[in-house]
């Protein structure tokens, strides 16, 4: 089962980064985390702060790969592009965020992607991760 873990544009600070809102975490650390704990799964990660480059992602792996998880950071409640890349792929994706998007500025409420996407984890910490990492490793293809 091969599963790419896709990440939007500040997620690189993850560690740095408003630690009350996302934790003292790097994500690089935490993969490291979720390879052991989903051994059964081929996890890649890829992270990029510019909008073509993740939907040159999904177009690249989303006919080939059983799954994504997309946390799109700010791009989610912006970007259209990455809801169409989305459609356009026969791969599931889970969007995922760390923070509770529904409890926070009123801006990032709305979610340009979800509809797009097969469902959504949000508010749980990186445990949203593994809760969408779980789910795909589940669903029959």
């Amino acid at each position: 089962m091969k599963i790419l873990i896709l990440n939007g544009p500040n997620l690189n600070l993850l560690g740095k980064r408003e630690p009350d809102v996302y934790g003292n975490t790097s994500f690089e650390a935490y993969f490291s985390k979720l390879e052991q704990r989903f051994k059964n799964c081929e996890l890649s990660y890829f992270q990029s702060n510019h909008e073509g480059a993740i939907i040159d992602k999904i177009h690249e792996v989303g006919f080939s790969y059983d799954g994504i998880v997309l946390n799109a950071g700010a791009y989610t409640h912006t970007s259209i592009a990455i809801h169409d890349a989305i459609k356009a792929v026969t791969t599931p994706v889970i969007e995922v965020h760390i923070s509770n998007i529904h409890t926070r500025e009123e801006f990032r409420h709305k979610s340009m992607i979800a509809a797009a996407c097969k469902g959504s984890v949000v508010g749980l910490g990186l445990t949203s991760y593994d809760l969408a990492i779980s789910y795909l490793a589940k669903v029959e293809k």
